[in-house]
């Protein structure tokens, strides 16, 4: 097994970027390479099961930290303008592309707040992807009466002020394990700023928007006991995008981080199944 790379990437306003590559062993095949792009207060490290698994079947993996995330500059939890987060991924796409065959295909994949940037980046055509995977994407933040009401309020009066994001470490999987690796990771952060809080209720709508002219093959793996982002955001899209190119599977009993769930086996099967079928 290949060790895992850290490096920098400088974004276009001079910060940089960890980005971390899971690269494939020597004599192992390459199917495509998968862009990992992680949910908020998180980072890409998170993903080390996930990326060996895939590492297992071929593909290799590369992560980055979202701006004011993990390893990355930037303030923690802020924002500083509505496209940051979609620039940096086309960004970080670009650079991939350049290090790959032409023939190579190319993955995203996106959790929560990572899926709503990859949606975004396919929705708009903001760079060339050949395949799309979305888990518990933040489609829908399902806020409440009283965080609609600081939404309306916050990002036009201090939209640069942060404030605690509510997420309850013990709603993101029923593994305890998980929920306390979380908890002692020391680059996992709480925060969120009014104009990224603005950025995430503006963008799912766009989204939606879209689907129905959706046209790159995406894979939708959504949990249907998620509090922390809305199953309907991912249900509506479902509905609205065209079935030939948009698979979708409800895990109805799972929480949000789906592949850290202790039930997790039929998601990896769902992966590997859609990734045999497109990408084999």
């Amino acid at each position: 097994m290949q060790e895992s790379t850290l490096t920098t990437y400088v974004a276009s306003d001079g910060d940089n970027l960890a980005v971390q590559d899971w690269p494939l062993g020597p004599g192992t095949r390459l199917r495509g390479v998968v862009l990992l792009v992680h949910g908020l207060g998180e980072h890409a490290g998170r993903y080390e099961h996930l990326a060996r698994w895939l590492n297992e079947r071929g593909f290799a993996v590369r992560g980055y930290d979202q701006y004011g995330h993990g390893e990355s500059g930037g303030v923690r939890g802020g924002l500083p303008s509505s496209q940051r987060l979609v620039e940096d991924l086309a960004d970080i796409l670009g650079s991939t592309r350049k290090r790959m065959q032409a023939s190579t295909p190319l993955i995203l994949l996106g959790h929560s707040l990572g899926g709503l940037v990859a949606a975004q980046l396919v929705a708009q055509g903001l760079g060339r992807v050949d395949g799309l995977v979305l888990s518990s994407p933040a489609l829908d933040p399902g806020l409440s009466a009283f965080q609609k009401l600081l939404l309306a309020v916050l990002p036009s009066v201090a939209p640069d002020l942060r404030v605690r994001n509510g997420l309850d470490p013990s709603w993101l999987s029923h593994d305890p394990q998980v929920v306390q690796a979380y908890q002692q990771d020391r680059l996992i952060h709480d925060r969120i700023s009014g104009r990224l809080a603005r950025y995430i209720a503006d963008t799912g709508p766009l989204v939606l928007a879209a689907a129905p002219r959706w046209q790159v093959p995406t894979l939708l793996l959504y949990a249907g006991a998620d509090r922390l982002v809305s199953p309907h955001g991912s249900a509506a899209f479902a509905r609205a995008a065209p079935a030939r190119v948009v698979e979708s599977e409800l895990y109805p009993d799972l929480y949000h981080e789906i592949f850290n769930e202790q039930a997790r086996e039929p998601v990896y099967a769902r992966l590997g199944a859609w990734l045999d079928r497109w990408f084999g």
